[in-house]
């Protein structure tokens, strides 16, 4: 069982993993399985929570009405995959916080339209590949090669977030 220590350890490395990791892949369940799409994280500093922000009338919005289980993949100097539940909210202020005028061609829309829609992921576990310390790297590289046990590389490790 995780500590208050060790979850919030585990808070400030995923966050130090994802934080100039601007694009992620978010994975929702649909009638026909498993869908990714990429998204923007929003900026604001990872605490257990990930924001999106989507319109009410596209897929993913329907597929978190059905099923509110999904994925968020990162992929930079290191690979981070969280797991969560997703929450759809309904926030003008949230909405005013984290707009910026790039969506306005993206989304072709303006912040006040009542279409948009956040995303909260409240992260549930992570597991990550630390790939920023070269030596680690090779070293976790080498053993996975040579099939001995990658333990105490710490490459890749799964935390509980919460």
């Amino acid at each position: 069982m995780n500590t208050a220590y060790d979850q919030q350890e585990a808070i400030e490395k995923v966050r130090d993993l994802i934080k100039d990791i601007n694009t992620a892949m978010l994975t929702t369940i649909s009638d026909e399985g498993l869908v990714s799409r990429p998204m923007k994280t929003q900026d604001v500093e990872f605490d257990g929570d990930l924001w999106f922000l989507t319109k009410k009338d596209t897929d993913k919005f329907h597929e978190l009405l059905q099923n509110r289980q999904v994925n968020v993949a990162y992929a930079g100097k290191s690979f981070v995959s969280i797991r969560g539940e997703a929450e759809l909210v309904q926030s003008t202020e949230k909405l005013k916080e984290f707009w910026s005028k790039a969506y306005e061609e993206i989304l072709e829309t303006t912040v006040d339209d009542p279409n948009l829609v956040l995303i909260k992921v409240k992260a549930e576990a992570a597991e990550y590949w630390d790939s920023g310390n070269k030596f680690k790297m090779v070293k976790f590289m080498f053993r996975r090669m040579m099939g001995k046990n990658t333990e105490g590389t710490d490459i890749n490790k799964t935390v509980e977030l919460e």
